[in-house]
């Protein structure tokens, strides 16, 4: 259930195609939808721009296809984050368009289009270091089912940062920086102090003992003395990706 889809049927009534009673149909399960183990809340796509993301642990593979197919019915983007192989063959058997990323750990389908819509923006994800990449590329898959590019900038972190210098036209001709870092998440306050782009710092849980699973990163990056960084939780993709995704949707409203 989306904006487009609302639009739609409103149209089809208003030309007389289909009747109030099959309006009524179609409205059903709005706002949500009850299964035995879920509450779907479809109303979520037209409230937020983009429906309800399933996080996968926790829950069974059966589980995990029961939403998904409720999601995916009226012709939505799916995404399912933390997925499993065992999940995402379980959605297969019902959704037999589903992709799996594993190193993003995500299922996803794409939104059925009628017309190809031009992608929103460009996104630059960028990481510290080569293990930060699963979390980094949770963040790009989410981006590209929400329908922006997708740019990529991995392994420039601080102990040799003349490889990020090296390359300032990638940061230069993105709208909105992802930097996924663990350590001391020292590089999104880099960043954030030579770019006037929003930068959005992903503390990962990448590091040795006093590290302390990404809390010394989340704390290296909501201490930083660049202006302008913004800072989600511990290994979270999907939040960054969903912030930058809202940025970008409010700069093309105004277009």
């Amino acid at each position: 259930m989306n904006i487009t889809f609302l639009k739609k049927i409103l149209k089809s009534y208003k030309n007389g195609e289909i009747s109030e009673n099959e309006i009524l149909e179609k409205l059903k399960n709005l706002p949500f939808e009850s299964i035995e183990f879920a509450t779907i809340d479809h109303h979520r796509a037209i409230r937020k721009g983009f429906p309800e993301i399933i996080y996968c642990e926790g829950k069974t593979p059966e589980q995990i296809a029961g939403i998904a197919e409720k999601i995916a019915k009226e012709g939505n983007p799916l995404i399912a984050s933390r997925a499993t192989y065992e999940d995402y063959t379980a959605v297969k058997e019902v959704l037999p368009e589903a992709e799996y990323f594993d190193r993003a750990r995500i299922i996803g389908i794409e939104a059925k289009k009628t017309t190809e819509i031009e992608k929103q923006g460009t996104v630059l994800v960028i990481t510290a270091g080569t293990s930060d990449i699963p979390v980094a590329e949770e963040a790009a898959v989410t981006l590209y089912y929400m329908n922006h590019q997708v740019e990529k900038l991995f392994d420039v972190g601080v102990s040799g940062i003349h490889r990020l210098f090296s390359r300032i036209n990638y940061l230069n001709e993105a709208d909105v920086i992802i930097v996924a870092a663990g350590m001391e998440g020292a590089l999104a306050s880099v960043i954030g102090g030579i770019i006037d782009k929003p930068v959005i710092g992903v503390p990962t849980s990448v590091g040795y003992g006093a590290s302390f699973n990404g809390l010394a990163a989340l704390l290296g990056m909501l201490n930083s003395c660049a202006s302008g960084v913004t800072v989600v939780n511990i290994d979270n993709g999907i939040g960054a990706a969903y912030a930058a995704s809202i940025i970008l949707r409010q700069i093309y409203k105004k277009r």
